[in-house]
């Protein structure tokens, strides 16, 4: 394989995943402040910040008051933006075209099916009334062709390549919602009596990872920041946490590195590292300063995700 095509096979899986995780924390937060128990969590400016925060374009002013329908517009349908969805969703598509010889045509087929959703999608009806429309069907969309990925492609290197690019991504868009939402939580922190550690944010945190259900059946009791942060970063067996997506990603690498000589430079080297640190850690170490944490953990995973394409995907 051309390490330019699994280039174009890693990046196609990291847009997919990406989409995903920005359509659903639209439609967390838009829609669960509507039943927030605090005035603030259920303010709208409250909750465009928030979305503009997790997207890498924070509006630290607060003098200034955002349109909601020029927000949703920019995070969403905004062609000219790189870090839109219908932008992730159209590199998706040009990385599969560079791939068509390596992809079925059940996951081609449906690529271009989620790309024409989008593209065709009414801009004014998105950013007045079909947020809802929009965002499901995205999170439905991307779900089809995970499942595409997992039962029509053979288990080799391409899905090797295509799902190591998806948890990496997995793995960053999680800690940036846990960087957005731990930001909420100190700013509605004493907003009607709501505590840091039982803060209603840490709630909508677990359902824009899809995680909320579970974490109560495993905790049996109602999320405070410490469970939540202890699911969703070390727990192995949570699909969306972090030690998750790391334990899959070095799975992933050993198809395409079986080496079982000690080798310190490669990227299989370094994945173990960032594991093996992560599996043995408590969460009051990183609740002390989960700052800290996140800033070490993004750069970890880029580091990852530099060293990777170094490796294998260098032309």
């Amino acid at each position: 394989m051309l390490a330019r095509v699994a280039n174009n096979l890693f990046w196609m899986g990291r847009y997919i995943e990406r989409s995903e995780h920005m359509a659903r924390y639209l439609n967390v937060n838009y829609f669960s402040s509507l039943d927030a128990p605090n005035q603030l969590s259920q303010s709208r400016q409250f909750v465009l910040r928030s979305m503009l925060f997790m997207m890498g374009e924070p509006e630290y002013d607060d003098t200034v008051s955002l349109n909601e329908e020029e927000v949703l517009h920019k995070i969403g349908l905004n062609r000219e933006l790189p870090f839109s969805i219908i932008s992730n969703i159209k590199y998706a598509r040009e990385n599969a075209n560079s791939a068509r010889d390596l992809i079925s045509t059940e996951l081609y087929e449906a690529i271009n099916k989620f790309y024409y959703f989008i593209l065709n999608y009414p801009v004014d009806a998105f950013v007045k009334r079909g947020l809802y429309d929009f965002t499901v069907n995205i999170t439905e969309m991307t779900a089809v062709l995970r499942g595409k990925i997992r039962g029509t492609l053979l288990h080799d290197e391409v899905y090797a390549i295509i799902m190591m690019g998806m948890n990496i991504e997995r793995a960053t868009q999680i800690i940036r919602i846990i960087n957005a939402k731990y930001n909420d939580a100190l700013k509605a922190q004493g907003s009607y009596g709501d505590k840091f550690s039982h803060s209603f944010e840490w709630t909508t945190l677990l359902k824009c990872a899809e995680a909320y259900d579970m974490m109560r059946r495993f905790y049996k009791k109602t999320p405070t920041s410490v469970t939540t942060l202890e699911f969703l970063i070390l727990n192995p067996n949570c699909p969306r946490s972090i030690m998750n997506s790391l334990n899959q990603v070095y799975n992933h690498i050993r198809v395409l590195d079986s080496s079982k000589r000690y080798n310190k430079n490669s990227t299989a080297f370094l994945v173990g590292r960032v594991r093996a640190e992560y599996q043995y850690k408590f969460i009051e170490e990183i609740e002390g300063d989960i700052k800290k944490f996140i800033n070490t953990l993004l750069k970890d995973l880029t580091e990852i995700s530099q060293k990777m394409e170094k490796e294998f995907f260098n032309y």
